[in-house]
C-alpha cells in the first residue's frame, strides 16, 4: 500500500469567477510551496448532558473552520499569482517581451481562487474553494532561503477524491530570488546598517459565517487593510532615532532581483517609526528595532504600491 510523501504533493491554483466555484479542469497552475496546512477540519463537542450514567453520550459535529498557511517561494513568475491574491487585479504594461506588473494597496475586490492539495500516492485530491488571500509575510536576512507565509482563509474543502479534479496543469518556469538579491531603500536611497528586515501586508478579513446547513461561510470580506513590519539595525547614526522623534514618514522599499527584467519591489509610501530603546546587552556592537507602520501616503494616495517585472504577459487563469 501506498503512503503520502511530501515530496510526491502538488498543489493547484485557479482563480474563481463566482466566489466558491472553482475553476474548470485545465485553469489551474501548478504552484511550488515548501509546506502547506490549508484545509477545513470539524471539531466534535462533548456531550453535557445528564442521566445517563458515567459513560458520555455521543458527541456532535461544531462548525467546519477552512483556512490554513502555505509558505512559498519569492520568485520572479509565481509569486505575481499571490500577489494578484493579497490586492487583486494587477495593471500590466509591455516593453519589448519584458511585463511590468502594479499591484496597489486599497482595492476594495480582493479575487477568490480555488486550491487543490493532491497527494498522488493514497491517492487524495481535496479541493479548497472560495479561498482569499488574508495575509502575506516574509523575513529579509543576508542568507538563507527567501520564502514568504501566506495566510489563507476559504469557504469550505469539497469531499477529498481520488483524481485531480484541476486537470492538466499550466506550468511556469521558477527564477526563485536568493537573500543576496534583496535590498531595503529608505526615500530613494539603500539603507544601511539593516540586519534584517520583515514585512506583513494583511487584508484583516471579516468571516461571513451566516447559519447554512452545509457548515461554510458565506464569505470573506476585507477590512481597514495593515502594513507593518520591523526592521534590525546596527546603531552607526541617529537618522532613524530623529525620524521616530520628529514623527516625520518616510518611503521604505524593500526589492528582490536578479536583474532589470526579473524584479520584485514593495515600497510602504509613509512609514512612521517608534522610538525604540537602545539597549547595551554586553562588549559586542549595539542593535535596535523599529516596529514600523505604514499608513496611506498623500501622494501617491495609497498606503503600498508592489511591482513584479518578469516575462509573464497576465495572471488570468491558464
Amino acid at each position: 500500500m501506498a503512503r503520502a510523501q511530501g515530496a510526491r504533493a502538488q498543489m493547484a491554483l485557479g482563480f474563481e469567477s463566482v466566489y466558491g466555484t472553482p475553476p474548470a479542469a485545465g485553469e489551474f497552475w501548478r504552484m511550488p510551496f515548501a509546506s502547506s496546512n490549508l484545509g477545513s477540519d470539524q471539531p466534535l463537542l462533548s456531550s453535557e448532558l445528564l442521566g445517563y450514567g458515567r459513560d458520555p453520550l455521543p458527541p456532535v459535529k461544531d462548525a467546519i473552520t477552512a483556512e490554513g498557511d502555505v509558505v512559498i517561494p519569492i520568485d520572479a513568475r509565481f509569486f505575481g499569482v499571490w500577489l494578484k491574491a493579497i490586492f487583486g487585479q494587477p495593471t500590466s504594461v509591455e516593453d519589448t517581451g519584458v511585463y511590468t506588473h502594479t499591484f496597489q494597496s486599497g482595492g476594495w475586490t480582493i479575487p477568490s481562487f480555488s486550491a487543490e492539495i493532491g497527494m498522488p500516492d493514497v491517492p487524495y485530491f481535496a479541493m479548497n474553494k472560495g479561498c482569499v488571500a488574508n495575509s502575506i509575510s516574509w523575513t529579509m536576512n543576508r542568507s538563507g532561503l527567501i520564502t514568504a507565509t501566506v495566510n489563507v482563509i476559504a469557504q469550505g474543502e469539497t469531499p477529498p477524491t481520488t483524481s485531480s479534479a484541476a486537470g492538466t496543469l499550466a506550468e511556469m518556469a521558477l527564477l526563485r530570488f536568493g537573500a543576496f538579491n534583496g535590498a531595503v531603500k529608505r526615500n530613494g536611497s539603500l539603507l544601511g546598517n539593516i540586519t534584517s528586515a520583515e514585512v506583513t501586508y494583511t487584508n484583516n478579513l471579516d468571516r461571513i459565517e451566516t447559519i447554512r446547513d452545509d457548515g461554510m461561510i458565506d464569505g470573506a470580506d476585507p477590512s481597514i487593510a495593515a502594513l507593518t513590519g520591523t526592521i534590525n539595525v546596527r546603531f552607526a547614526d541617529t537618522t532613524l532615532v530623529q525620524q521616530a522623534t520628529d514623527g516625520d514618514p518616510c518611503e521604505l522599499e524593500f526589492s528582490y532581483g536578479t536583474d532589470a527584467d526579473n524584479r520584485f519591489t514593495l515600497t510602504a509610501h509613509a512609514v512612521y517609526l517608534p522610538k525604540p530603546k537602545i539597549a547595551l546587552e554586553g562588549p559586542a556592537g549595539v542593535q535596535t528595532s523599529f516596529a514600523w507602520q505604514a499608513a496611506k501616503a498623500s501622494d501617491p494616495a495609497r498606503m503600498c504600491t508592489a511591482v513584479l517585472i518578469n516575462d509573464q504577459p497576465s495572471y488570468n487563469n491558464p
